[in-house]
């Protein structure tokens, strides 16, 4: 087995997310009559960190409105969240690699409330062995989260795999000297994602297990 632990991005990744996160921002700046960001703009900010990300798509926002723009956008995500729902098959593919013998985790730029909040409504909290959240540590594409995890579960990066729909997962997986696979489900093209050389860039999460078995 090349990869013995399997680390997943979560939105964009597993959860069919990335259109409502997006719709979230945009609100939010129309809310405090910011200029409201296209969505290619609002979507490419997906799993940075806050500052990161508000820099980029509100960039007239000073940082002192920081914590009023990040009031709006949680209550507009907090109406969504119900309607954003994991992409098909996710559950069996998740213990099908948990039953072949991998160790999974997840690497996220959600906060820890929302990620666990997250794990509890889909069930799959008990597949993973490790999770790390942006709001615990340096966010992406910084790769502490992947060093992190890699030093709690005594695993080599040679032996890790990180899976992401982003270019920060790419490069945060690239910085930790990771390899990485891209799928193209969620908020980057599969174009940018295949400029980055992933080891392969899938349509979607559901296509990884028949790419696993082409390295056995």
């Amino acid at each position: 087995m090349k990869y013995r632990l399997i680390v997943f991005d979560w939105d964009g990744t597993l959860l069919d997310s990335a259109s409502g996160i997006t719709e979230c921002i945009q609100l939010a700046a129309g809310d405090m009559s910011l200029p409201v960001p296209d969505r290619e703009t609002a979507s490419h900010v997906i799993g940075l960190g806050l500052h990161d990300s508000l820099r980029h798509a509100v960039p007239t926002l000073p940082e002192s409105g920081y914590g009023e723009f990040i009031q709006h956008y949680r209550r507009h995500f907090v109406a969504r969240e119900e309607t954003m729902v994991l992409f098909p098959g996710v559950p069996d593919l998740l213990r099908d690699l948990r039953a072949r013998g991998h160790q999974l985790a997840v690497a996220t730029g959600k906060s820890r409330k929302g990620l666990d909040r997250a794990l509890a409504a889909t069930d799959l909290g008990p597949l993973f062995v490790a999770t790390r959240c942006g709001d615990e540590t340096q966010p992406k594409p910084h790769p502490a989260m992947l060093l992190e995890l890699l030093g709690e579960l005594e695993s080599d990066a040679g032996s890790a795999l990180m899976v992401g729909d982003t270019s920060h997962d790419l490069l945060m997986a690239s910085n930790a000297g990771v390899d990485a696979v891209a799928v193209a489900s969620g908020a980057h093209s599969a174009e940018s994602l295949r400029a980055l050389s992933p080891r392969a860039c899938l349509p979607s999460v559901a296509e990884l297990p028949g790419w696993l078995k082409t390295l056995a």
